[in-house]
């Protein structure tokens, strides 16, 4: 068992090497400087494979650090019906529940098992318990660090926080436990990535229960949690020896990584569904005409065969949005104690809405139409790729983004101003002004933003597979600062002010990057 787990941690961390190297080669400016013989380079090879003991250490711990500290963590902190310590463990117990069926990893059809068990044959047995164990083990170590951090910080007593890492792993066990028996009775493989309809539907009533209940007073008992905790931990021991005396891991694995080794796995399936989804949405009218001329007439051709696409999401948040601030006026007309909640929350409520605005904008969805729809087949023209024509292109569809990110923006920027009024009005006009201006600019922020990374970094190859590290890392990068900024508490009239500001500098600054650097950077990925 130590050789198999010897052979398999080598050969995920030589994966790791390469795709650190191969993510590299795809920074901007950085990318180039790195010759495609880094692969058999010793120094970076080191230094690479630096960077992956430093992400299997962040692997144990990061990922709970930031699960505990938003899902947990600070959802916990909202309620102020029920104490910090309950609600933490309540929320924490659902959401584990959750996480049992969805992240396995015993089930989990990753390239390291398909490298392992399909191309160099080693022994399915050996390999799937030493990876498992393994995963276990680090479930294990993560919450409890991390456990024991948060959980104190709640005021959860001691020992609650040390059951909660025997919780989380006594739960994936025994799911573990239960998919292997119904193998055994269905031949039947569960790829976790996949999952069933019902779980679908059990996963959606766990995540009512682990944040609604909290909301309308009732937690679960401390007692509960920590005698579910002992029960967990027990049928988790059974659904170990289960594990360790299944015999039938290499059908079982095989039959969960058919996809990889039929060259469709779940990435390239995700994107042929997505693709056949925008299909069906895209108009084959074949009367659609255009009176305009050049690149005009050509993005107004696209923009008209693809309204469902651009426009069906904007008009259903704009009418949500709508109902929210409908049913929030009548609270605050009938109620003085909603009214009153308003009058505190509205006038320092704006940093909220960066990470609403974030949430609601459809740049993602837009440039992934653009690209399947359209720029896959036009970038292999070279006239495609000139400067001046591509600056008159982003132009053009730059105006579109913002007309369809605007609607639900307006809709919640007057919504946001009719609410404060309704609930006893704000000292000056301006106060109104500022927030109706300060949503319109963040909804055009964002819309400059994604489409300007995806000129900048275009992240797609031929088969619309996102291939660009650095896009990822800006989209992780505007989540965070998105969060942070819900954090800051400033006047509206001083947040408005800077939001607006920094969105007119951002749009200049986004026409020239795209002028200069786009005829380089807008191609097809390798």
């Amino acid at each position: 068992m130590v050789r198999t787990f010897e052979i398999a941690f080598r050969l995920k961390n030589a994966r790791r090497v390469n795709g650190i190297l191969f993510s590299l080669r795809q920074i901007p400016l950085l990318g180039k400087r790195i010759p495609v013989g880094v692969y058999r380079s010793g120094g970076l090879k080191v230094f690479a494979g630096v960077l992956a003991a430093i992400w299997e250490i962040l692997t144990v711990f990061l990922g709970k650090f930031l699960y505990l500290l938003l899902m947990v963590g600070w959802a916990s902190s909202q309620y102020g019906g029920v104490g910090r310590a309950e609600s933490f463990l309540h929320i924490f117990f659902f959401l584990t529940l959750v996480g049992a069926f969805y992240n396995t990893y015993l089930f989990n059809p990753t390239s390291d098992k398909y490298y392992a068990v399909i191309l160099m044959r080693m022994d399915a047995r050996r390999y799937a318990l030493t990876d498992y164990a393994y995963a276990i083990a680090k479930v294990l170590a993560g919450f409890l660090a991390c456990g024991l951090f948060f959980g104190r910080q709640a005021g959860v007593p001691w020992g609650l926080c040390l059951l909660m890492p025997v919780f989380v792993a006594g739960c994936k066990l025994c799911v573990a436990g239960y998919v292997l028996w119904d193998y055994e009775r269905n031949r039947r493989a569960m790829n976790e990535n996949l999952p069933e309809k019902w779980i679908w539907a059990l996963g959606a009533l766990l995540l009512a229960a682990a944040y609604g209940l909290p909301a309308i007073g009732w937690v679960l008992p401390w007692q509960a949690f920590a005698a579910a905790s002992l029960c967990a931990a027990g049928a988790g021991i059974a659904c170990a020896w289960k594990a360790a005396h299944f015999q039938e891991y290499r059908p079982l694995l095989q039959e969960l990584l058919r996809a990889k080794r039929e060259g469709t796995d779940l990435r390239t399936a995700t994107a042929k569904a997505v693709q056949e989804q925008n299909r069906k949405m895209i108009s084959e009218d074949r009367d659609i005409r255009s009176s305009k001329k050049g690149f005009e007439y050509f993005n107004d051709l696209f923009v008209k065969r693809h309204r469902r696409i651009l426009w069906k999401s904007s008009v259903r948040q704009a009418g949500i949005a709508a109902l929210l601030v409908a049913a929030g006026s009548l609270a605050a007309v009938k109620s003085p104690e909603a009214a009153e909640a308003f009058q505190e929350l509205l006038p320092v409520f704006l940093p909220y809405f960066v990470f609403i605005m974030y949430a609601l904008n459809r740049g993602t969805s837009f440039t992934q139409a653009l690209f399947m729809n359209c720029d896959r087949s036009m970038l292999t023209y070279s006239f495609y790729k000139r400067p001046g024509f591509i600056l008159r292109l982003f132009v053009l569809r730059l105006r579109e983004i913002i007309k369809v990110n605007l609607l639900p923006a307006a809709v919640i920027g007057f919504g946001l101003a009719f609410l404060l009024y309704v609930s006893g009005g704000a000292p000056g006009v301006a106060d109104y002004g500022v927030m109706v201006v300060s949503i319109l600019a963040l909804s055009i922020f964002f819309s400059v933003h994604y489409l300007t990374i995806y000129y900048l970094l275009q992240p797609y190859n031929a088969q619309t597979e996102m291939k660009n590290a650095a896009y990822r890392l800006i989209s992780w990068a505007t989540y965070l600062i998105c969060f942070v900024l819900m954090q800051l508490r400033f006047p509206n009239v001083i947040f408005g002010a800077l939001c607006t500001a920094f969105c007119v500098l951002y749009c200049i600054a986004a026409c020239v990057l795209v002028h200069r650097f786009a005829a380089r950077t807008f191609r097809l990925r390798n």
